[in-house]
């Protein structure tokens, strides 16, 4: 066992506020019986809307509740991590620095990581873009998880995306302000919404999409003994997770399309009285 060892309190104050946040996108969670209830696993999701994903916080808290007395860790910047008062808040979470270390650390701990293997870089992507899985050919999970011999799981989301208007990642201006070297950012975002119109990285107010987190079962190379310094073991692997994870995605947007009109039809019906008729006009 490691030091990082953490099991949230079911009281922490950042649960209510977590519920309160995630309701905003009416959040629907399917596959969860495909999560071990306990030892390590490794959840890898698609990462959506900038700063606001949701999907990150659907996601953590179903593992939370599906796995009440086994260890459970997200990941997060170093940024949040060293913030007053909430850095600390954050921690006895379950949240552990976005590292190949600290995820190496959850996973002896028997515990179940949540990755996002994709980054800044998918979580700002063209709102054009907003079906697809971009993990920007990043390889280390298959690598982590050939070493430690633990499941891999995704948790496909839908919706978050639709949330905000991502017009560019910016590369360029992150370049010219080199935030690659200050902050490991190779993205600067430009989008469009309310309050601020078309803006830089400002924080925009967020649609009110319903997301969809669909949990799949463990990916079969993972269940199996692989080289973890085969690099074209490792790229078939690769092609192989993307491949199962664009399928769902493509699945869970045939079945809600306009993330954003679910969204305020699930919000309409739960109004009081003849309010409730709103839905049947969206």
């Amino acid at each position: 066992m490691t030091e990082n060892k953490v099991i949230p309190d079911p009281n922490h104050p950042l649960l209510p506020l977590a519920r309160a946040y995630t309701d905003y996108f009416t959040p629907t969670v399917v596959g969860l019986e495909n999560l071990p209830v306990s030892g390590p696993a490794l959840v890898i999701g698609n990462h959506s809307s900038i700063y606001w994903a949701p999907e990150v916080w659907i996601t953590f808290m179903a593992m939370l509740e599906h796995r009440p007395d086994e260890p459970s860790y997200g990941v997060a910047h170093d940024i949040l991590l060293r913030a007053p008062v909430l850095g600390d808040s954050l921690r006895q979470f379950g949240v552990i620095a976005a590292s190949r270390e600290s995820a190496a650390k959850g996973l002896k701990d028997g515990g179940a990581v949540m990755v996002y293997p994709g980054g800044d870089w998918e979580a700002c992507r063209p709102w054009t873009d907003r079906g697809k899985i971009d993990f920007a050919d990043r390889k280390g999970f298959i690598r982590l998880a050939l070493e430690l011999g633990v499941p891999v799981i995704p948790a496909v989301a839908n919706g978050g995306h639709d949330s905000i208007f991502v017009l560019s990642r910016g590369e360029r201006t992150a370049k010219l302000l080199q935030l690659d070297k200050l902050l490991r950012a190779k993205v600067f975002p430009y989008t469009l919404g309310l309050p601020f119109g078309v803006a830089p990285i400002l924080p925009q107010i967020p649609l009110p999409a319903s997301v969809t987190v669909s949990f799949l079962p463990a990916l079969d190379w993972s269940t199996e003994p692989g080289d973890p310094d085969d690099a074209n073991l490792i790229d078939g692997y690769y092609a192989r997770t993307v491949e199962t994870m664009q399928t769902e995605l493509d699945r869970l947007r045939a079945e809600t399309p306009n993330p954003v009109v679910a969204g305020l039809k699930k919000h309409a019906a739960g109004l009081p009285g003849p309010l409730k008729g709103l839905a049947d006009l969206l």
